[in-house]
């Protein structure tokens, strides 16, 4: 990949894991970039949690129970705290959303550059996440992740609006 708008536009959405491990640097990598994604006043709300054990991995997947989620080798959930989050003084927006957002989207695109797949899981049990993953009062789970190699070629990226569309005249 030579730009980041190649690596944007390859990054698949993947749902078939092989069971390699993910090295520890690679690992690393993608945690760091997420580490690094801007945040609304800097106040980084979040928390990453890598659930790498296949007991607990069974756990978070009562939560979502597709069986390619919990058979990749690790899921990384974005859990997020409101009350420490940045809030817009003029409406009261709370930016905890749009910080783990923005969390996730560096970890998924550091995860495509180093080979590595994922997929945004936001249609999960929201409260059994919670629980599996143990989260302390006033922490929730922003969105999910498998990480792992892909075990096979990814379906090709469902079209995208074109630009025009998408820009207020």
């Amino acid at each position: 990949m030579n730009t980041f708008l190649d690596l944007a536009q390859s990054r698949r959405s993947v749902r078939a894991y092989r069971p390699a491990p993910v090295e520890p640097e690679k690992l690393r990598y993608v945690l760091e970039a997420a580490r690094w994604a801007p945040s609304a006043k800097n106040a980084q709300p979040y928390k990453l949690v890598v659930v790498s054990d296949t007991e607990k991995r069974s756990a978070l997947s009562v939560a979502y129970p597709k069986p390619w989620f919990r058979d990749a080798p690790h899921v990384v959930a974005v859990c997020v705290k409101p009350s420490a989050a940045y809030v817009r003084g003029h409406d009261g927006m709370n930016f905890a959303w749009v910080d783990a957002a923005l969390a996730m989207d560096h970890l998924q695109l550091a995860a495509a550059e180093q080979g590595l797949g994922t997929c945004w899981i936001g249609a999960f049990d929201p409260a059994a996440a919670a629980s599996a993953l143990r989260l302390p009062d006033g922490w929730q789970v922003a969105g999910m992740t498998p990480l792992g190699y892909p075990a096979a070629e990814s379906a090709p990226k469902p079209p995208r609006k074109p630009l025009g569309e998408l820009l207020q005249p």
